[in-house]
């Protein structure tokens, strides 16, 4: 596997403090609430989904619940976790109409849900705020707890950050490359728009379990 080149300006993961002082000077600091550019984002994220329908899905880093919101219609549970309180408290008012919501403050790989299994799992703007080491972490989490079928969706910004340790990029290529031949993904769709890219993978059973 190919080495992740980090951002030598930020070779760590971005730790709570920097999101906690990020909504401490801004409610809606990237502007979820009112982009147009975010709603039709998020319109593309949910028209990737192969399915209507998902038993349990998995959102990491939710935010301010504004996608969490629009994807929990197509879940009969939805896990929902950030790291920033002031971030979820804002969520969980949104979503507080929606039983089928459960919000979760928990920092990832560190505090990942390793006891459940997902139908669908999202990673929307949030896998460039790991190092490399976190995201090989993470990714091995994902998969571990990506039920057979499954699907694991990406979607990032991807010019670059300064104060981010990767891009956009970085974050799904190394996910391409667990969907290379024998590895435990496949991928199905990819999308490039101007500034995000849009990445769904299906998890697969190994050759010799199928067989």
């Amino acid at each position: 596997m190919s080495d992740i080149r980090p951002n030598p300006n930020q070779p760590h993961t971005l730790p709570p403090d920097y999101f906690d002082a990020v909504y401490k000077a801004n409610a809606d600091p990237w502007g979820f609430e009112t982009s147009p550019y975010e709603q039709q984002k998020y319109a593309t994220t949910l028209a990737a989904l192969p399915r209507t329908q998902y038993a349990q899905a998995f959102e990491i880093g939710c935010s301010l619940g504004v996608l969490t919101q629009q994807l929990a219609t197509r879940c009969g549970h939805l896990l929902a976790v950030d790291v920033a309180q002031a971030a979820l408290d804002k969520a969980r008012q949104r979503c507080a109409h929606l039983p089928q919501v459960e919000f979760q403050q928990l920092r990832l790989p560190e505090e990942y849900p390793l006891n459940s299994s997902f139908d669908l799992i999202l990673v929307s703007e949030v896998g460039y705020y790991w190092s490399p080491a976190d995201l090989r972490r993470a990714s091995q989490q994902i998969t571990d707890t990506l039920r057979p079928g499954g699907h694991l969706l990406l979607v990032h910004w991807t010019p670059p950050v300064h104060d981010y340790p990767l891009t956009g990029d970085d974050v799904h290529e190394f996910f391409l490359e667990l969907a290379a031949p024998g590895g435990p993904l496949r991928h199905l769709k990819n999308e490039r728009h101007k500034t995000y890219r849009l990445d769904l993978f299906e998890h697969q059973l190994p050759d010799s379990v199928q067989d």
